[in-house]
């Protein structure tokens, strides 16, 4: 498993100017091309205005989308320029189905951790990219512009979405100076979980990660919450997770330890679904 191309959904707020520099170090690390990505949507048909006809603003809007998007691709360019292999892809999308749809082309996706709800135009729900994007998606929260990855935190849980994850971290975790792997379990089932950490373990030894540490952890909080604090304890700068949800009647219901991490994480977060 190797990274050979990224993609950073770099809108207009100035937040995406740290998560860019966080993406082409990263693309630079891994020798790997890097993707930008901005959706810029119409501005809803309720809030325009009504003396206008629809066609006459939906040309008028139409051009100054596409200033817009051009002015982003020249400031993602010049932000990028030391990076050999760059891509540009702003489109006239909704960004939380164009971002989806385009990360067929690539094998990791970075975004902010927070959407912005006063954004109407360029704004990208985490969850819903998590879900649907079908790689693994990076969840960096805003003011953060690096990430070393030398202490990793595996969120492990015995599911198709922790296994898939764990492989996807992989160029991250071979890099790491120190791997944590921690379980949260019921009292009572330790040994059960202390198995399945020693496959996870003996997995990722054959693939030349160095495991530091495994845990069992039992907690009277969120599991969100204890993960986070080991973290804290492990001086790490990424927790690597299964991302969980399902659809019903056409809304994302999210798992409660990725409702949590995504709400209050304040370090970089890879999700795997």
């Amino acid at each position: 498993m190797e990274y050979a191309a990224l993609m950073v959904h770099f809108d207009a707020t100035p937040k995406a100017a740290s998560r860019l520099r966080l993406a082409a170090d990263l693309a630079d690390r891994f020798q790997a091309a890097l993707i930008g990505v901005a959706g810029r949507s119409y501005l809803p048909s309720f809030l325009a205005d009504g003396d206008i006809a629809a066609d006459e603003r939906n040309e008028a809007e139409r051009h100054e989308m596409m200033n817009l998007l051009a002015e982003m691709e020249k400031k993602f360019r010049t932000a990028v320029r030391h990076i050999n292999h760059v891509e540009w892809r702003g489109k006239l999308d909704y960004a939380n189905d164009l971002v989806p749809r385009d990360a067929r082309a690539a094998d990791l996706i970075v975004i902010g951790r927070k959407r912005d709800p006063d954004d109407l135009y360029y704004t990208l729900d985490p969850g819903l990219t998590i879900l649907r994007a079908g790689r693994p998606v990076l969840v960096v929260p805003n003011g953060i512009d690096a990430l070393a990855a030398r202490r990793v935190v595996v969120a492990w849980k015995d599911t198709r979405e922790a296994r898939r994850a764990v492989r996807d971290a992989l160029p991250f975790l071979r890099e790491a100076e120190e791997v944590t792997i921690a379980e949260v379990c019921e009292f009572g089932t330790e040994t059960q979980s202390q198995s399945r950490i020693t496959d996870v373990t003996d997995y990722l030894l054959r693939h030349k990660v160095i495991v530091a540490a495994k845990s069992t952890l039992h907690t009277n909080q969120s599991i969100a919450n204890e993960l986070l604090r080991l973290a804290k304890d492990e001086r790490a700068d990424l927790i690597v997770a299964g991302g969980y949800g399902h659809s019903r009647l056409g809304e994302w219901i999210f798992g409660g330890v990725t409702r949590d991490l995504l709400a209050s994480s304040a370090i970089c977060c890879l999700f795997s679904h």
